[in-house]
């Protein structure tokens, strides 16, 4: 029994040494002993509105964006840095690069057309999309993954957002947790 005890604890230190080394301690892999593989991912956006070297930049609106108290009608270009920390100079992991822009007249609600690439350990290359409503107000939002590239080809599911931080310019910082499946 002594034995059994100590090869199961060898066998997990090997495997926590494993995920330390090759960068993954933002994501896990679970194979689903069927044709699907399940991957976690853990990381922070940072949207960055101000300042002279802004990562999301505005690209269109109307004449009545600017008077819309939800600003309906604009339309933001971003190259946003996903990281494994809050902290901006925390490891960079990859970069969200699309658009979104504020779709309600009445509530706030950002249509979100982005694509999350990563650049860390063996997702480097890899990469999904989400095409989804964005409520920043809510605590929580439930986003939909509609596909992806590399180990993330034929991606489905979903992905949690909540605002870590946000400051008057517009500025935030969003934790996400991440849910996708994919094929073997």
């Amino acid at each position: 029994m002594g034995r059994l005890v100590f090869l199961v604890c060898l066998v997990m230190a090997v495997q926590w040494c494993q995920a330390q080394q090759d960068g993954s301690d933002w994501a896990r892999r679970s194979d689903t002993g069927s044709s699907e593989v399940v991957t976690n991912l853990h990381f922070y956006f940072h949207d960055t509105v101000s300042g002279n070297n802004p990562s999301a930049v505005r690209v269109a609106g109307t004449s009545t964006t600017s008077n819309s108290p939800t600003l309906f009608g604009a339309l933001l270009m971003v190259d946003d840095p996903l990281t494994v920390g809050p902290d901006r100079i925390s490891r960079l992991v990859g970069n969200a690069r699309g658009l979104y822009g504020s779709a309600s007249h009445t509530d706030m609600g950002l249509i979100m057309v982005i694509n999350y690439g990563f650049t860390d350990g063996i997702y480097n290359g890899s990469s999904f999309s989400i095409l989804s409503i964005n409520p920043p107000m809510q605590p929580v939002r439930e986003m939909s993954i509609v596909g992806g590239t590399g180990l993330f080809r034929l991606a489905r599911g979903y992905a949690l957002a909540r605002t870590y931080w946000f400051d008057a310019s517009g500025d935030a910082i969003v934790e996400y947790n991440v849910t996708i499946t994919t094929y073997i």
